[in-house]
């Protein structure tokens, strides 16, 4: 079985922030608030190791996909461009029996903008979603903004290089979810 990549600290974020905002009003964190986060740990945990989640799912393939992480910890604005391009778009399985069957709801794969940057996150092994959530938003983009110096690109944007990576891995992007113009 393939390696597949986590970040010890997916899942923190919200967490920590609750029980931040719990201690500065006196009061005790809720234990099973804490134990949410635990099980959402739990879920991706059995998750990874399920072979019906695992099919056609573009999440399980990047995660386990060496080659495609290590390009997402070698570089911020690949990582960044990745989470962008997952953002607000579907994405299909470059096989014959999706392609013919046509079936939205059981052969495209897509993710929320919070769900992509964890994504990242975990190819990363490192930080939570929030370090790429809404990095496509930097006002500016394009004019001389910092995040563009980075080579980010806003959320839906789909470089050539990702569109290529994805396209390796076995994946398209369906052009505004219309079957007849896969990307």
């Amino acid at each position: 079985m393939s390696k597949i990549s986590s970040s010890p600290e997916r899942h923190t974020f919200q967490k920590e922030g609750y029980i931040k905002r719990q201690e500065e009003q006196g009061l005790e964190p809720l234990e099973e608030y804490i134990e949410m986060f635990k099980t959402w740990r739990e879920q991706d945990a059995a998750n990874l190791i399920d072979p019906l989640w695992q099919k056609n799912n573009m999440q399980y393939d990047l995660r386990s996909t060496a080659w495609i992480c290590d390009k997402a910890k070698a570089s911020d604005g690949y990582a960044q461009n990745l989470y962008a391009a997952i953002c607000n778009n579907d994405f299909i399985k470059l096989e014959v029996v999706p392609i013919l069957r046509q079936d939205p709801k059981r052969d495209f794969w897509s993710a929320s903008w919070r769900s992509a940057g964890g994504i990242v996150a975990d190819m990363q092994e490192k930080g939570d979603y929030i370090d790429w959530y809404c990095s496509g938003m930097g006002e500016g983009l394009g004019n001389g903004d910092p995040d563009h110096v980075k080579g980010y690109v806003p959320e839906g944007c789909i470089t050539d290089e990702i569109r290529n990576d994805l396209q390796s891995l076995g994946w398209a992007v369906v052009a505004g979810g219309d079957w007849e113009k896969f990307t």
